[in-house]
């Protein structure tokens, strides 16, 4: 049975809807699913600042949160983040920086992952972010599985690199069936080539 974890960022709570469709379609393969928030270091003032932002904390706030070991413990790392100017989130890069020691132990290393990640507009940095995941896994010596173009689905879609969604000036536009196919398909395919890896 494959382990996945799917750990994430999520301000406003796209990328918490991104999350829990692939969480449903890893258990849908029959994987054991850990699905975890990375936990929120911004200061009050700007949280309270974006209703949005202060309403999905809140929402959140008794979900489990993003460990090094969810990581340790998994044979598929699915990681997401927002974008901020092509980059992942500060938050996002917190946790990243808390994994030295299973770094060190060699820990991180040949499990597969992909990311994932939303912005506002269209394109808006979502393969740059993405890209910057991969460099992270690299550095883990992680197996990087993108979807590329793989399944006809890609091509409406259009991300190679992983699974993005536009979430509209407002951040209120829902995922459409171009989104939730692509999410089905990275979070399938990644435990597919770790099944394969693992046989």
């Amino acid at each position: 049975m494959t382990n996945v974890a799917i750990i994430y960022y999520s301000s406003t709570g796209n990328l918490q809807s991104m999350a829990e469709r692939l969480e449903k379609a890893a258990s849908g393969t029959g994987a054991v699913v850990r699905r975890r928030h990375v936990e929120e270091i911004a200061p009050q003032a700007a949280i309270d600042g974006n209703p949005g932002w202060a309403e999905h904390v809140r929402a959140i706030q008794d979900e489990p949160k993003a460990t090094p070991e969810d990581i340790a413990w998994a044979d598929v790392v699915l990681l997401g983040s927002p974008t901020r100017y092509g980059n992942v989130t500060s938050q996002f890069q917190q946790f990243i920086d808390t994994l030295g020691p299973l770094w060190a132990e060699g820990r991180l290393a040949d499990k597969v992952y992909a990311g994932f990640t939303s912005t506002q507009t269209t394109h808006g940095g979502q393969e740059g972010t993405i890209q910057q995941i991969y460099r992270m896994a690299a550095h883990f010596g992680g197996i990087i599985v993108p979807p590329g173009y793989t399944d006809p689905l890609k091509f409406v879609d259009g991300n190679p690199y992983g699974a993005s969604h536009v979430s509209g000036a407002e951040g209120d536009l829902p995922l459409d069936d171009a989104t939730t196919a692509a999410l089905d398909h990275l979070a399938e395919r990644a435990i597919r080539i770790a099944e394969r890896l693992a046989a």
